[in-house]
């Protein structure tokens, strides 16, 4: 049996917007409805944003250090700083070591007595703004180590030009366009809002569980002795 080879499958966003509209029963070459329909594919992709973590989205930034300056501003595309560390160089063979660091929040962070003195980093704070900025305690004297590493969730690109392809990897083109047609349903169907709604739910929710890693989880019981009397 012959196979065609390639695992190439994309859609166009003028293809997602047809087979939505398509599945709430309509078929249009309005270019109102086409802009109606980009501008609902849009707000889908911002409501992902509240979806979790989307791994395809995950992106290493190494930001320089600068003695005696907490706050470094993320990039522009930024939506939450999810795990950081600084590295350290050492010995005459800058042999360099990275050392993980514990994110807190805003209390904890408020909390803290003196967040003026200097030292090597061992927190981190994210105020998420509209561009989240990352605030390291204690303030970096930049000695040893001269760069603070950090994975960001990127936002979803917009949709742009109806020629271009969604910022989206495949696991994610079906829940996608069931998503859209939920959208669409609202506006041009309303008979069809709950089921739509029903089969992007699930459509969503497999996907979001296959982006996963999958890696092994050890559970360690802790012990207790008791104090005698």
């Amino acid at each position: 049996m012959a196979t065609s080879g390639t695992t190439a499958f994309d859609l166009d966003i003028d293809d997602i917007i047809e087979e939505a509209y398509e599945r709430c029963g309509v078929r249009t070459n309005s270019g109102k409805d086409l802009k109606s329909a980009r501008r609902s594919l849009n707000i889908l992709f911002s409501e992902w944003g509240n979806r979790g973590v989307h791994l395809w989205k995950v992106e290493l930034k190494e930001q320089e250090l600068t003695a005696g300056t907490a706050t470094y501003t993320a990039p522009s595309n930024a939506n939450d700083i999810l795990e950081a560390y600084v590295s350290t160089t050492t010995g005459t063979t800058s042999s360099t070591n990275d050392v993980s660091l514990t994110k807190i929040s805003r209390s904890e962070y408020a909390a803290l007595p003196n967040k003026g003195s200097q030292g090597q980093p061992s927190q981190y704070y994210v105020d998420r703004q509209t561009t989240p900025t990352i605030t390291l305690y204690q303030t970096p004297d930049a000695s040893t180590y001269t760069y603070v590493k950090y994975y960001y969730l990127k936002r979803i690109e917009d949709t742009g030009a109806y020629t271009n392809q969604a910022d989206v990897v495949f696991r994610f083109i079906p829940c996608m366009v069931a998503g859209l047609s939920y959208y669409l349903a609202m506006k041009k169907n309303p008979q069809l809002v709950q089921q739509n709604k029903l089969l992007y739910e699930d459509e969503l929710q497999r996907a979001l569980t296959e982006d996963g890693q999958r890696t092994s989880v050890y559970i360690t019981p802790q012990n207790y002795f008791p104090q005698g009397g």
